[in-house]
């Protein structure tokens, strides 16, 4: 198949690629549910649209450079053409502005990092993290 034919599949189970085991986020409940963990272990919610080469293209580069495997946080893949509700809910409760790509990372109930588009950085994700 060539490259014009690849199709950017949404995750429907757990899959670690290159590092970040990324958790499928499907609905509101599992997110209320995520939200209440962020005391234990911090959680990386990654808001991906499968249709937008920006979006693949910082879900690649955060594949690449990710080096910490779960040990930092959990990472929550978000598939916003199936799932908007779910968006509209984490904008609801962190009050942050829904862009796509995003990257929101809580811990407790801190924003600790909150980017888009080519802002986001795996390694300034994982910096935050170590240092919260």
């Amino acid at each position: 198949m060539g490259w014009f034919g690849k199709k950017n599949k949404e995750l429907s189970t757990e899959q670690a690629v290159n590092g970040i085991k990324w958790i499928p986020l499907t609905s509101v409940e599992q997110l209320m549910q995520v939200a209440q963990t962020t005391h234990e272990k911090p959680v990386f919610l990654f808001k991906h649209s499968t249709r937008c080469s920006i979006s693949a293209m910082a879900k690649n580069n955060l594949e690449r450079n990710w080096s910490s495997g779960d040990e930092l946080c959990n990472a929550y893949y978000l598939d916003l053409l199936q799932h908007r509700d779910v968006s509209n809910k984490i904008e609801e409760i962190t009050g942050i502005t829904h862009q796509s790509p995003q990257a929101i990372v809580l811990k407790g109930s801190e924003i600790i990092y909150d980017e888009s588009h080519s802002a986001i950085d795996a390694r300034r994700i994982e910096s935050t993290l170590k240092r919260s």
